[in-house]
């Protein structure tokens, strides 16, 4: 393990110790929770396949941090609406992804901070979003992230909760931005990581990186998002990580596919969810609802269900029509 020693470079937190319960103990609810207990918080760590009470982890929290997949948030929500919280209790939404039981024509798919804010329309609900490679975090390597929330004060507290020496915490008043960019990236990890499957290139690497942040920006930008949001640590910088490394869950279903091995054998092989393969098909069916331009996503969507093979993908967005790169 690297112990890397950056005192003096940020000030450890000085904030008042804290009683959080962490609902999901994969990868990244247990990293989350590492933090916190190194900052001298008490910490709850709660999984639906512990068979803890629930009840006894949420007792007195001042602080419930979601780290659940986007597939159980839903029924995490409703287990803990039907307990109850403390009226002071700030909700912490680590979740990376599109609910796919909820978007119509007529309206857009729901976020993870949603399903909780409508559970609890009286809480402030943070999102948490950056490039965060959980295993790197483990490792005691330096990290940034963001925590949004239109209530900043509530932002603030977390952003004083977890930052330390190695974990630089950074607010933000774009919640929508914020988690908009950590959830849509997956999309576009899928398809760098099969660009690098098929060996094509920096330069088509680069271009594929490039067009799919402006992608994620048309989508952010439609949903109501601010699109400086997306330059940022939650955006761009997200993406970056996540489109470069091994590491990541996402990357690895497109490097996968790209080999020429089956979406079930991929899957089958990670630690953890890949949400990017939920997200791709909410997000593709609501750009055909709004007719928004995802190329790289309908692509994505085609290659996840066999319909397409890695080869063809390219070639069909290398052959579309010829337009201006800003319109």
């Amino acid at each position: 393990m690297t112990d890397l020693d950056l005192t003096g470079a940020i000030s450890p937190a000085q904030a008042p110790a804290r009683t959080i319960a962490v609902v999901g103990s994969g990868a990244w609810g247990s990293t989350l929770a590492g933090l916190a207990a190194a900052n001298g918080h008490q910490v709850r760590l709660w999984s639906r396949h512990s068979g803890q009470p629930l009840a006894a982890t949420l007792d007195k929290a001042d602080i419930v941090l979601s780290a659940v997949s986007m597939t159980g948030v839903r029924s995490v929500v409703e287990q803990v609406r039907a307990i109850g919280v403390a009226p002071s209790t700030i909700f912490l939404t680590a979740t990376k992804g599109l609910d796919p039981d909820s978007g119509t024509a007529d309206q857009l798919p729901l976020l993870p901070s949603q399903l909780w804010q409508a559970a609890f329309p009286n809480h402030p609900v943070v999102v948490l979003s950056g490039p965060n490679l959980s295993k790197e975090i483990q490792q005691r390597l330096p990290a940034a992230t963001v925590v949004a929330c239109r209530q900043l004060a509530a932002a603030e507290l977390i952003q004083q909760t977890l930052s330390s020496p190695l974990f630089r915490v950074y607010t933000n008043e774009d919640g929508l931005g914020v988690e908009l960019g950590g959830a849509l990236k997956n999309v576009i990890a899928i398809a760098v990581g099969a660009c690098d499957g098929l060996h094509l290139g920096t330069n088509a690497k680069a271009a594929l990186v490039t067009r799919g942040l402006a992608e994620i920006i048309r989508v952010g930008t439609y949903w109501g998002a601010k699109p400086e949001t997306f330059y940022g640590l939650s955006g761009l910088g997200d993406l970056l990580a996540t489109c470069n490394s091994i590491l990541s869950r996402n990357y690895r279903v497109g490097y996968g596919l790209a080999q020429g091995q089956s979406l079930a054998a991929v899957l089958a092989e990670l630690e953890g969810t890949a949400e990017g393969v939920n997200t791709t098909q909410v997000l593709v069916k609501l750009a055909e609802q709004q007719g928004i331009s995802v190329p790289i996503s309908q692509q994505v969507a085609q290659l996840l269900k066999g319909q397409i093979t890695p080869q063809a993908a390219v070639s069909a967005l290398m052959l579309r029509d010829y337009k201006p790169e800003i319109h």
